[in-house]
């Protein structure tokens, strides 16, 4: 009996122990893991940037279930663009066109200057869900520290620059260089569950000869956690 209250006790310190060592890193990374292990969810992502960039900066819209679709809406300045993601491959509709794979919407169209379709198919491979992308920035932050209710930091040389590039390609001479690059990520978590993050990015992008500074937030905010419906047309599914 002795023996067996030993154990039960020392079972329980361990556990307080592990608890102790959790870092805000890792409790951010939990609550994101707590999310994508939800059946469904929603968001919407704002980007704001004082010099503009409204080709880029507009609201996205978007839902996903674990293990099915991730719908997105995108509005621009120049319309609406419509999504659907479902592993590994996806359908786009963009305003003047109806709905193509993304090894269509990929084809470069080789004049060498900036192609929105390759740029767009490049950004929706690479894409991924609040709940992943929260726990990359964790990672990807240089440490959490309490800002309110929330947890903050700067984050890495590296994570800056990856998040400057937003997804164009990188080979040959198109490939994306990132000077003075610098950013900061924020999470918010209730109940265990991440509810709300944003990033914050700046530097300077050269990318085919031309220079441009960047100073853009990025925020997320979660919702319908559970009671997200999906509805993904014929036309959609056929291109994936």
């Amino acid at each position: 009996m002795k023996r067996n209250i030993l154990f039960g006790t020392m079972i329980l310190l361990a556990g307080s122990l592990f608890a102790a060592d959790a870092s805000p890193k890792d409790d951010v990374k939990a609550a994101a893991k707590a999310l994508g292990n939800q059946t469904n969810y929603s968001w919407k992502a704002t980007v704001e940037s004082p010099n503009g960039g409204g080709r880029f900066n507009g609201p996205t819209d978007g839902k996903t279930e674990n293990g099915g679709y991730t719908c997105l809406t995108m509005t621009r300045d120049d319309g609406t663009t419509e999504a659907v993601l479902k592993g590994g491959k996806g359908a786009v509709k963009m305003p003047d066109s109806g709905w193509q794979s993304l090894a269509e919407l990929s084809q470069d169209n080789g004049d060498g200057g900036f192609n929105r379709s390759l740029f767009l198919a490049r950004r929706l491979q690479s894409f991924k869900a609040p709940a992943t992308e929260a726990a990359d920035l964790a990672d990807q932050a240089k440490e959490l520290k309490k800002d309110g209710d929330a947890w903050a930091g700067d984050l890495t040389e590296a994570g800056a620059k990856a998040l400057l590039t937003m997804g164009r390609p990188a080979t040959g001479d198109n490939t994306p260089t990132v000077t003075n690059p610098k950013g900061s990520a924020k999470f918010w978590v209730k109940d265990g569950r991440l509810t709300k993050y944003e990033f914050h990015v700046q530097g300077t992008v050269s990318f085919n000869g031309n220079d441009r500074d960047v100073d853009r937030t990025t925020t997320v905010e979660i919702k319908d956690v559970g009671t997200t419906k999906i509805q993904v047309s014929d036309d959609a599914k056929k291109k994936l």
